[in-house]
């Protein structure tokens, strides 16, 4: 099954942010559009609106006059539903109603052939749901586009229960057509991009709850060690705290309370005070004119330890030995059969965040996970009330000494990035043993839809299949409340490595 032919006209109804958006991508790629809002005289105002941005494409040397003129005759808006009839392909990006949409979709289907392609740009209602309404539900899919459409490259295809695979192959071919990157998806809660990141926030609400470390403090970890584009409290800022939270809890619901998916009291909360984030004004940071962004804590300067000794295989953290090298601090390396740590000067140890917390030892202070400790420029350290202000001196001087800043948090399990990574891994390869989509899509769309350093799998290979799992179970053994137990999935996806099974039950 190919893309629509370009002669197919192709409708549009809703014409907000998303919608119009929608349309101009179908229009700059070629096809006749038509656009139908229930508002009276509003697909006009959209039709004007786009012609506008088509405008700015040409000023920015994006377009060409002639393209621009052609695509302005393709476009028309229409004053009833009827004048949809003839299109090849509808797609729907009104209010987030099941009913509405329901209404809707049964409405044209008196008016299309019953060879048109129906979709819906719904981003948590059930696509299977929406489509239980129609007579032909197998020509109904569901097209996720992502904010602002004409921009962003992912396209979330998601076939409900009774969709045809030619539907959703036709549509997920449509949308390469248009110059997308389409991924697909089985009808989930949140589909691929909002079920995988939840933990992201999660995880981030859950350090902060704790007391682990402000919300500044967290999102400098993550940009700057985690290497992701944002941190999780200026990401929801922008999204919409309550924009978030809604995803959050539609999630919640639809996987029948999950645990692993429970909202943040703190961003209720903050919801419940106004507090919505940049369009309010302020949310977990205020934007309002002359505030001051507040400062991710930052330890004072240390002084290096003279050597370390290395025991065991540092795993994710190998690279650190070429870097304390590079510094000019002396590395001796000891085969150990149990630990992987290093041993600082006055005794104490520095070691990799692994789901356990440093009250639990003598004199420990672990360091979080990096996506790359070479180019990372911050690191964050934890410890308990019992480690020696020796050791948290010579841990802290150590990475400051390979030009990393440094930040001490709370003496939180799994510490920030570590935690996060490992969550996201765990409910990525959970989607992919329920069929919900490929582990190579997952990884697109995590990059492409929320612009992830990694995709989860790629991250999984890098860090090693068991990593999250030994994590999360240590996690788990400290909190067994459910949260943060490692899926069966997970498990499995572990014991699969080479070598990891046993000769005899």
């Amino acid at each position: 099954m190919t893309a629509l032919d370009l002669s197919s006209p192709v409708a549009v109804v809703g014409t907000g942010t998303m919608g119009q958006g929608i349309a101009q991508v179908a229009l700059v790629a070629g096809h006749p559009v038509r656009l139908y809002d229930a508002a009276p005289g509003q697909a006009r105002k959209a039709a004007d609106a786009i012609a506008a941005r088509l405008d700015r494409l040409v000023a920015k040397g994006r377009l060409g006059p002639a393209e621009r003129d052609a695509a302005r005759e393709r476009l028309r808006p229409a004053d009833e539903l009827t004048g949809l009839a003839g299109c090849a392909l509808v797609v729907e990006a009104v209010v987030e109603r099941l009913d509405v949409k329901q209404e809707l979709f049964r409405a044209l289907e008196d008016i299309v052939s019953d060879d048109c392609l129906l979709a819906t740009n719904t981003s948590s209602l059930s696509v299977t749901a929406i489509g239980g309404a129609l007579r032909v539900p197998g020509r109904f899919v569901g097209l996720h586009f992502f904010n602002p459409a004409p921009l962003l490259p992912l396209v979330e295809v998601v076939s409900g229960f009774a969709t045809d695979v030619t539907s959703a192959t036709r549509a997920h071919e449509t949308a390469r057509a248009w110059g997308k990157t389409p991924v697909a998806c089985a009808d989930t809660p949140g589909f691929i991009v909002n079920r995988v990141a939840r933990p992201f926030y999660a995880e981030a609400f859950a350090v902060y709850e704790s007391q682990g470390a402000d919300p500044a403090t967290i999102d400098a970890v993550l940009r700057e060690s985690g290497g992701f584009r944002m941190g999780a409290f200026e990401l929801t800022d922008l999204i919409g705290q309550d924009v978030n939270e809604s995803v959050t809890h539609s999630v919640w619901r639809s996987f029948f309370h999950d645990v692993r998916f429970t909202p943040s009291l703190a961003q209720r909360r903050l919801v419940e005070s106004g507090r919505l984030g940049r369009k309010a004004g302020i949310g977990w940071y205020d934007y309002t004119d002359g505030a001051e962004r507040p400062e991710p804590h930052t330890a004072e300067p240390a002084g290096p330890p003279a050597c370390v000794v290395a025991e065991g295989d540092l795993g994710p953290a190998a690279e650190l030995l070429a870097l304390i090298r590079e510094a000019g601090i002396e590395v001796r390396e000891e085969a150990e059969d149990e630990g992987t740590r290093l041993v600082l000067p006055g005794g104490g140890q520095l070691v990799l965040a692994d789901g356990r917390t440093s009250v639990e030892f003598s004199d420990v202070v672990y360091f979080d996970l990096a996506l790359d400790y070479r180019t990372a420029t911050r690191i964050a350290l934890s410890h308990s009330q019992d480690t020696s202000a020796r050791t948290v001196a010579e841990a802290t001087g150590l990475f400051q000494a390979l030009g990393k800043k440094v930040s001490v948090i709370g003496d939180v399990p799994g510490m920030i990035v570590a935690r996060t990574v490992a969550r996201i891994i765990d409910i990525a390869v959970e989607a992919v043993a329920k069929g919900v989509a490929t582990e190579e899509d997952i990884d697109t769309a995590m990059r492409l839809g929320v612009n992830y350093p990694l995709g989860p799998f790629e991250w999984g290979r890098r860090l090693g299949r068991g990593w999250a799992g030994d994590l999360l179970e240590e996690m788990h053994e400290i909190d067994p409340c459910g949260r943060c137990a490692p899926s069966l999935a997970l498990y499995q996806y572990a014991r699969a490595t080479p070598g990891k099974r046993e000769d005899t039950p």
